[in-house]
């Protein structure tokens, strides 16, 4: 299947990427830079991978996003918070139907270029806080990509089922670079350790047992996951 792939620069989409060319002729590979205070960090890493499996990359700018939503992970709002993924105060970092907009955007770029299917790295660890990361989401919006192209693009979602720990066993199986991969929140010289998408690289390469080749500012103790409600 000829299909187009949702790439930022991070461990999840880089892994997506690889799977991709495996299983699918790659058409092309988008990013978005829409504000957020680590896209300048990530956004390299994802022209690199693209550059280097020799196909077309595609940088779409949301600059109204940064203007006009409300979101700590953007560089318009305030500190990223730190500690577990899961835990509550994570919520400041959701960007409003950030993956509706993406989707829809990039649904359109693989109907023009006849691609027929969609990848997006979206996992089981991404639903206790986002909520366009949830199934329910996602199998609304894939329905819509198909009834609302004549070429019927599929929303391909090879990870929803597994947790990042699998996704970094399965990147390291296929041989993905995690050093050439951003994760940070922060968007520091070198990632920070604390911030809840550092706490879950970190867990990740523990959990799959793979070398994390990470540079982290802060390897203090990981935090425990929150209790249910």
């Amino acid at each position: 299947m000829k299909v187009v792939v949702l790439c930022s620069g991070g461990m999840d989409s880089v892994t997506a990427l690889y799977w991709a060319r495996q299983a699918h002729a790659v058409a092309a590979v988008v990013s978005f830079n829409y504000g957020a205070k680590h896209n300048d960090r990530e956004l390299p890493f994802a022209a690199e991978h693209a550059a280097k499996i020799g196909v077309r990359h595609e940088v779409i700018a949301l600059d109204f996003v940064n203007r006009l939503f409300a979101s700590d992970l953007l560089k318009s709002g305030g500190e990223v918070p730190e500690g577990h993924y899961e835990a509550a105060n994570m919520k400041q970092t959701v960007v409003p139907f950030r993956n509706a907009i993406m989707l829809s955007i990039a649904c359109g770029l693989a109907e023009s270029m006849e691609a027929e299917g969609l990848v997006i790295a979206a996992h089981g660890g991404d639903h206790a806080i986002y909520p366009d990361c949830r199934e329910d989401f996602m199998r609304a919006m894939g329905d819509a990509m198909r009834l609302g192209t004549y070429a019927q693009v599929r929303l391909l979602r090879p990870f929803i089922a597994m947790t990042k720990g699998q996704i970094a066993a399965e990147g390291a199986r296929i041989g993905v670079d995690f050093a050439r991969t951003w994760s940070c929140y922060k968007g520091g010289a070198i990632h920070c350790g604390k911030c809840g998408t550092c706490v879950e690289r970190r867990e990740a390469f523990m959990q799959a047992g793979v070398n994390d080749p990470t540079i982290y500012a802060s390897l203090e103790p990981l935090p425990s996951k929150p209790q249910a409600v």
